[in-house]
């Protein structure tokens, strides 16, 4: 039985009013509803009923980043949890999301929506991951500055070979190549990633490949990861660093970059996993720490978390300045409401600490004497 409408709005504004937001204020993080069935909807659906009704226009928010933040802070995502949302969870424990046979959906589903969206999203270099803002004050530099922190983490020298395990557009393998003169090997599942990275960087010593990275079965001085473990699957995680140890010289590095959280998942929230990163799932600390036992010794540890914010509230800058050109080209007020939500929704988890970054680097047997931390 449906809860009385009434009901329902004043479950809400109690709710919402422990973040200090209210239905139709004044603040920008205020809820602006549009349409009184948002309130049903919110309750019944919870975390996928407000991406969902955010995408209808049943209601809006000018701030959307710090309603996030605000909701996230207090701890109300937990608050309405309906019990249909358990079936994904259980569908999870049963099935392997990120099986072999599921390995390139992902590619399909996000990363091949198209070139024309990215470009005008992402910064020249087409780094779909976290910037590194230390030093820097706009994308194009915080990317740059990240590409070089990898590349100095893992100590790159001239004519080294190296592996990118999610390699995308091929940012980080043209940065490399170009910068520190080594030899690059890409793989992703996303056909339009392969297809422009391979124009772009065809006169450099970069081999960039369609290919899973299960089927990965040669050696190489280096392999880094920039933001592809989060598709991976705790289901495979102990694979996919057996696969890593495999392929890794005994005296080499891995660096591995991916969003984490210290809160056990099994997949990443119900609207991301229907309508971004299907099969998407963040990795807690133990996760990983299990999955490299006897395998490697970690190095070093540097949560850039903090970084995440200004890159995704960047994003959302280059949306907003191209809209009109996206929407010519078919990227309609839908898809842009379902892109909104993803960002800002994304950059007030990370402002909110919910959401990680680490970029941890390891070794086989250990450096001798000592990995010097580098930042």
């Amino acid at each position: 039985m449906e809860l009385d409408m009434n009901k329902a709005e004043a479950a809400i504004r109690g709710l919402v009013e422990l973040a200090d937001i209210e239905i139709n204020g004044s603040q920008p993080h205020d809820i602006q509803v549009n349409d009184t069935r948002f309130y049903q909807k919110l309750l019944s659906g919870g975390a996928l009923g407000l991406g969902e009704t955010y995408m209808q226009g049943l209601w809006d928010c000018e701030a959307l980043d710090v309603l996030i933040y605000r909701l996230l802070r207090a701890d109300l995502e937990h608050a309405i949890s309906p019990l249909k949302l358990l079936w994904p969870v259980i569908w999870s424990k049963l099935v392997n999301m990120q099986s072999h046979n599921r390995a390139f959906r992902i590619g399909e589903r996000h990363y091949d929506l198209g070139n024309d969206l990215y470009e005008r999203m992402l910064d020249p270099r087409m780094t779909y991951t976290c910037g590194y803002w230390k030093d820097a004050d706009n994308l194009s530099d915080a990317q740059e500055a990240k590409l070089d922190l990898v590349c100095r983490k893992v100590g790159l020298e001239p004519g080294m070979r190296v592996l990118d395990i999610g390699c995308g557009w091929g940012s980080f393998a043209g940065f490399a190549a170009e910068r520190y003169g080594v030899k690059v090997v890409g793989v992703t599942v996303s056909r339009e990633q392969i297809a422009y990275g391979q124009e772009r960087y065809k006169d450099l010593d970069v081999d960039l490949r369609l290919q899973d990275y299960r089927d990965v079965n040669e050696h190489f001085d280096r392999i880094i990861s920039i933001g592809m473990f989060e598709h991976v699957g705790p289901k495979n995680y102990r694979t996919y660093m057996k696969m890593v140890e495999r392929c890794l010289e005994d005296d080499g590095l891995f660096l591995l970059h991916t969003i984490g959280t210290n809160t056990r998942a099994t997949d990443v929230d119900p609207w991301t996993n229907k309508y971004i990163f299907p099969g998407g799932v963040l990795p807690v600390p133990e996760q990983i720490d299990k999955a490299v036992s006897g395998v490697f010794i970690m190095e070093d540890l540097h949560n850039m978390g903090t970084h995440y914010d200004p890159t995704l509230m960047a994003w959302m800058a280059n949306i907003d300045e191209h809209r009109e050109q996206l929407d010519s080209l078919g990227y309609d007020d839908r898809f842009y409401r379902m892109w909104r939500y993803f960002l800002l929704s994304s950059a007030g988890s990370a402002r909110a600490r919910r959401n990680q970054l680490w970029q941890i680097v390891y070794s086989k047997k250990g450096v001798e004497g000592g990995y010097t931390s580098i930042r």
